[in-house]
């Protein structure tokens, strides 16, 4: 249900999520004129609007300037008072990408923001797929992967708590009647030539991808469907498939069967008797099980923002780096949860270096933060309306978001 706006208020000084009086953002000189326009969307959740600097940067030193502006979008939900859950949602499947206006009013959400970083280019066949860890209802829809850049925010929405951290993944597909067992090294994501195995699921879209290779249908027990020396398929429901490409696809071929492996080249009906178990770990940075329950969610970002109360984001150089729109998500030490964006690109409002947006999360009093999917990606939704204003001509479609229901 969408509530409607109450009479904003305008503030020199208001309180910052955590609960204190904010002091102002730790960008360019400190002498910047900064006002703040707070919102109440619902019980508990509240939108506040800042802006910190009021002429508009000339062209040329967008990337320099120490006097801005810096338009920064901040949504504060307090998991105490409000009515709702937070969540994410990837749209109608997963390799497809919509607008945060459009996810966000297809599930009837008050409010919502972009979420993870994603395969993102158009002219890719399956744009929406994400680059790291993607968890929905307690499904693991896309593997977190081993770069060291990745952070998670992992989301249990029956509770309303978020943590950020780094995940692990381990998966492997194993036939118990012969004993044979082969890794799974991806997640509704199509399978490098050279050789890989990955398991698709039916929310990754219509079919899974065509190709060269083998692919073998799962029904909702792990017992055998189909086995078939080509890969794409339209998955029924409760069906998941595995797929292997180069000098995978004969090996996964002779596990989806009881004894010997087929002969034909040709899709074939398996016997019922041959039934393959798919095992995976998810595990946290101490090395601990992480149980994945319905309301467990997750998206991928990149680079922790703050740790325990402080400053983690590391050195580094490059476009990424320099000032770019933002966005962050994060709790408080009250555990209040807040989604920020931070706009950029333009002469209204600059963007900020990582070491910025950190300062930024800092200023707001968030405990732990993660920065999200930022650039042309940013965007905030809110009570029916956009909020921010993206630095393309037009909202980016995007992978998933994270959403606050009411």
């Amino acid at each position: 249900m969408i509530h409607s706006m109450v009479a904003a208020a305008m503030v020199a000084a208001t309180l910052v999520p955590g609960g204190h009086t904010a002091a102002a953002l730790p960008l360019g000189d400190a002498d910047l004129a900064e006002t703040r326009t707070t919102q109440t969307l619902a019980r508990g959740v509240t939108l506040t609007s800042i802006v910190r600097g009021t002429e508009p940067a000339p062209s040329g030193e967008i990337g320099t300037t120490t006097k801005g502006p810096w338009r920064v979008n901040v949504l504060t939900i307090d998991p105490q008072r409000a009515k709702g859950h937070l969540r994410t949602t990837y749209g109608a499947d997963l390799a497809r990408t919509e607008t945060v206006t459009d996810l966000v009013a297809a599930e009837g959400a008050l409010a919502g923001v972009n979420a993870s970083f994603f395969t993102f280019t158009a002219s890719q066949q399956f744009p929406g797929t994400p680059v790291g860890l993607g968890v929905h209802r307690g499904r693991l829809l896309s593997e977190p992967t081993t770069d060291p850049a990745e952070a998670d925010l992992v989301i249990d929405s029956a509770r309303n708590r978020m943590v950020v951290g780094k995940l692990s993944w381990a998966a492997t597909v194993r036939n118990p009647r012969t004993r044979a067992e082969l890794p799974i090294t991806l997640v509704n994501d199509p399978p490098a030539a050279a050789g890989a195995i990955a398991e698709f699921t039916p929310e990754f879209g219509t079919s899974t991808p065509a190709g060269e290779g083998a692919e073998v249908v799962l029904d909702r027990r792990g017992c055998v469907v189909r086995v078939a020396a080509s890969r794409g398929v339209a998955l029924a429901a409760g069906q998941t498939s595995l797929q292997a490409t180069g000098v995978q696809a004969a090996p996964l071929t002779a596990l989806a069967q009881p004894t010997t492996p087929a002969t034909s080249t040709q899709a074939t009906t398996a016997p019922a008797k041959s039934c393959l178990r798919v095992e995976q770990t998810v595990t946290d940075a101490d090395g601990e099980r992480v149980e994945l329950r319905p309301g467990t969610y997750a998206v991928n970002g990149r680079y922790r923002l703050t740790a325990d109360g402080e400053i983690v984001v590391p050195d580094g150089t490059g476009s990424f780096f320099d000032r770019n729109p933002r966005t962050i998500a994060g709790t408080t030490r009250t555990g209040k949860i807040v989604l920020a964006t931070i706009d950029g690109r333009m002469t209204t409002s600059v963007g900020t270096t990582m070491d910025e947006t950190a300062a930024v999360a800092d200023a707001l009093g968030l405990r732990d933060a993660i920065n999200l999917d930022g650039g042309g990606s940013t965007t905030m939704v809110a009570a029916g309306r956009l909020v921010n204003q993206p630095s393309g001509s037009a909202q980016r479609p995007v992978g998933d978001a994270v959403i606050w229901d009411d």
